[in-house]
């Protein structure tokens, strides 16, 4: 049986758990190059309101499965040797890292490709939810872009 992989961290993905991931993969000398994606609480400004921070949820069970499935296909379609994605929930504030993609190939054209491959898919097929909360407390529903 395949291991399950861990996707979903509670709250910001920290600098220490990103150099972490990183300095792992310093023993898989295979590997020729790394692509990192980050994403980022951004500070919007919509209407007149201001983004302070971003309370994420999900469907775990079919969160997971989608993960599962752009995971297997993604390694059919490219020559990867290791691919992370870590995603947070609960409330993550502005300028912290909410998404970690992680891709490792034996040569670099792969591994750009495949980030773009990855984050796009994430964004528009798993079921991730952001309520943007706002500076005076009141919340919208985020919609992907």
């Amino acid at each position: 049986m395949k291991k399950k992989k861990t996707v979903f961290i509670e709250g910001q993905i920290t600098s220490s758990f990103i150099g972490n991931a990183i300095a792992k993969h310093q023993t898989k000398t295979q590997i020729g190059a790394h692509n990192i994606f980050l994403g980022q609480v951004r500070k919007d400004k919509i209407e007149d309101k201001t983004v302070k921070a971003i309370d994420f949820s999900c469907y775990q069970e079919m969160a997971d499965q989608k993960l599962d499935i752009i995971r297997e296909e993604t390694f059919e379609k490219y020559d990867l040797t290791c691919m992370h994605i870590y995603h947070s929930l609960g409330k993550v504030e502005v300028g912290e890292v909410c998404l970690f993609v992680f891709v490792s190939a034996p040569h670099r054209p792969q591994v750009y490709e495949a980030t773009e491959y990855i984050v796009n898919r994430v964004k528009e097929e798993v079921p991730i939810f952001g309520k943007e909360i706002f500076e005076d407390a009141s919340y919208q529903w985020k919609t992907n872009v």
